[in-house]
């Protein structure tokens, strides 16, 4: 394991969940007194590590069939699309 590598996924990930949608409904689960902050951590956490493992697999996937430098390229587009429209839509 690569552990500069680790921490520049790491460092991308933290940084684009924080304030998200993600974020701020599991807040919202925690603020409910009558629910286990653990439970809340624990759910929160293993549906990170699905979606995350869903990201993995579908970028192994792709990149069997498309260059990873034309991956980057197709998701650098995709954020300035909803970038700009989330911008359009305010």
């Amino acid at each position: 394991m690569d552990p500069k590598i680790l921490f520049t996924v790491f460092s991308a990930v933290f940084i684009a969940e924080l304030g998200d949608k993600t974020q701020l409904a599991t807040m919202l689960f925690a603020a409910d007194k009558q629910v286990s902050k653990w439970t809340v951590f624990i759910g929160a956490s293993l549906a990170l590590i699905v979606a995350s493992a869903i990201g993995v697999l579908m970028g192994s996937l792709l990149a069997n069939y498309i260059n990873e430098k034309y991956l980057s390229y197709m998701a650098g587009c995709a954020f300035i699309v909803i970038g700009s429209y989330t911008l359009y839509q305010a």
